[in-house]
């Protein structure tokens, strides 16, 4: 079976936004990548955006007319199946995060060696940077992970599942633990310490934020490793140098096996 190349990014929805998408999607034009799901692309014409620097990726979803439902958007070289957005309940504290209308975007994917659910995702924030299990943001974060566990749980066990995006927690924290092992997932970068958003002044030893989590076919196993990508700043297409989001993508190449 052919390795299976993915990318999950959270382009960020502020700043020089087109400029930065029309960048992602001439370096993504230019990747090998199968599936690529993103985060924070916010309203259907960034993602227009994207699909038009992008055309080698013929299947894309997103829900949405206007403002895009999470946010979130899924390009594949392949043939999507089913696609269905789920979206998080809205629990107090209330915050601004109620205008992206979170979710997952759950995708079954017609892949060379058979079906492939993709669930995209960006979970909301913890303003208080506390993710001990009594902080109030937390306990959101366990509510929107459960959601995801049941998706999971609901896709038959002969169907590999690959759980990606800004899920917000660290990859030490006590929630992803419970919630990875809850789902039956593995953790593609188990034990990676490296940030996955860009050090700032304000925040100059950020956590892992982004995830790739996969789930095998029953009696087979899914394998493979993952690294960050676009750290560096890139040339957009007047000339100025700009990173392309405050997050790193993460790239995973996973192997499908029996």
């Amino acid at each position: 079976m052919k390795p299976l190349r993915l990318l999950t990014m959270n382009t960020l929805f502020t700043g020089d936004v087109p400029a930065r998408l029309r960048a992602l999607g001439a370096a993504l034009q230019e990747s090998d990548y199968d599936i690529v799901c993103l985060q924070e692309v916010m309203f259907r014409r960034n993602a227009r955006l994207i699909r038009r620097a992008a055309p080698a990726y013929g299947h894309f979803a997103c829900s949405g007319t206007v403002l895009l439902k999470g946010g979130l958007v899924l390009l594949s070289r392949w043939p999507i199946k089913e696609r269905r957005f789920v979206r998080y309940p809205m629990t107090s504290p209330v915050r601004g995060e109620f205008f992206m209308r979170k979710g997952a975007q759950v995708a079954s994917i017609a892949t060379p060696d058979g079906e492939l659910v993709v669930v995209n995702t960006h979970l909301s924030a913890n303003r208080d940077d506390d993710w001990s299990p009594a902080n109030r943001y937390t306990r959101i974060a366990e509510a929107e992970l459960a959601l995801v566990a049941g998706l999971i749980e609901g896709v038959g066990p002969s169907v590999p599942v690959v759980v990606v995006g800004d899920l917000n927690v660290p990859r030490d924290s006590a929630v992803l633990a419970d919630f990875v092992a809850a789902a039956g997932l593995r953790d593609v970068l188990a034990g990676d310490t490296r940030p996955t958003y860009r050090p700032t002044p304000q925040w100059p030893t950020p956590p892992a934020l982004d995830h790739v989590l996969v789930r095998a076919a029953a009696g087979e196993t899914l394998t493979g490793g993952a690294d960050f990508v676009f750290q560096d700043e890139v040339t957009l297409d007047d000339g100025r140098r700009a990173y392309l989001s405050d997050h790193y993508g993460v790239q995973a190449r996973l192997i499908r096996s029996k």
